[in-house]
């Protein structure tokens, strides 16, 4: 009998996607001295900005996830580099390895978007490095402050045994069920497909950091601009993790989107695009500018609040 290739996405077939890999090199960057923990990226937009905003993805998703952002904000003057991490166990080893890509990279400061559990490790590094004051701004999306609310705290610390086809239904256990409309469904499809290139490993070290006991300690992050992006339809952030991290930024901007899903930045992207370009406004005309030159983002047809 003969085994069908499963055909590819929408998103991975489309002329956007094909271009973004034609174009923007991945790079793979070893900075521990284990061989085996190599950072996969891309960077695109001008090498002169030294305070770039850099993406973190969620457990399931590459580098890559991120490409309309790459494509369209470095297509205006932004500097955008997106990561996908290597095999880390620990909270202490990720921010170490995260710490040693940047002097690799030669960065100093940053802006950070983080989706989900790349929103979590945003904030504990900021929260790690706040004394040297390298998080200049950090945008949350979908993203969480505690742990505990996926209640694996005690079951985290055997995921490195659990096999693939396990780990693969707990993540996507959280997508989107039942009729979603095309963009979304499309978003869904295209992760699922990331999904599959990541590697036992990848996933036991991504969902042991998500679910091993940890929290955000804000007291720490006092001074840092936070944009929380969230969406009106279904995602995997319950009401009660949404209003926790309300409660721990209450000077955050809030980027409301209706719609959206888990993945906003593929299924609604030029929204998030738009927000993201808000967010950095604030450092246009410094050397914390993460563009060259003015911003041309619009406020139009755009829902952001500032919770007083």
């Amino acid at each position: 009998m003969q085994i069908l290739d499963t055909p590819p996405s929408a998103i991975s077939s489309s002329a956007e996607y094909i271009s973004f890999r034609s174009r923007v090199p991945q790079k793979k960057i070893i900075v521990d001295q284990d061989p085996t923990k190599v950072w996969t990226l891309y960077d695109a937009g001008p090498r002169n900005i030294t305070c770039p905003i850099v993406c973190l993805p969620p457990v399931s998703g590459t580098a890559d996830v991120f490409f309309h952002q790459i494509m369209a904000l470095s297509a205006k003057g932004y500097r955008v580099i997106a990561v996908q991490y290597p095999v880390y166990w620990t909270m202490k080893e990720w921010v170490t390895g995260f710490s040693k890509l940047l002097d690799f990279l030669s960065i100093d400061k940053v802006h950070l978007f983080g989706a989900s559990l790349g929103g979590f490790l945003a904030q504990k590094f900021a929260e790690a490095t706040n004394h040297t004051c390298t998080v200049l701004s950090i945008i949350l999306c979908n993203s969480f402050t505690d742990t505990s609310i996926f209640n694996f705290s005690n079951t985290a610390v055997l995921f490195w045994m659990f096999p693939s086809v396990v780990l693969k239904r707990m993540i996507m256990g959280n997508f989107n069920k039942g009729y979603v409309e095309s963009s979304i469904a499309d978003s869904i499809d295209f992760m699922v497909e990331k999904l599959d290139n990541l590697s036992q490993q990848e996933l036991a070290s991504r969902l042991t950091l998500t679910c091993m006991n940890c929290y955000v300690e804000p007291q720490k992050l006092t001074g840092i601009p936070v944009t929380i992006m969230d969406v009106f339809d279904d995602s995997a952030l319950s009401c009660a993790a949404r209003e926790e991290l309300y409660k721990f930024y209450p000077d955050a901007k809030r980027a409301h989107l209706k719609r959206g899903g888990n993945f906003p930045y593929l299924s609604c992207s030029e929204e998030v695009n738009l927000h993201v370009q808000i967010h950095l406004r604030a450092f246009e005309g410094t050397k914390y500018s993460a563009c060259d030159g003015p911003s041309t983002s619009s406020t139009s047809d755009i829902t952001m609040e500032k919770n007083s």
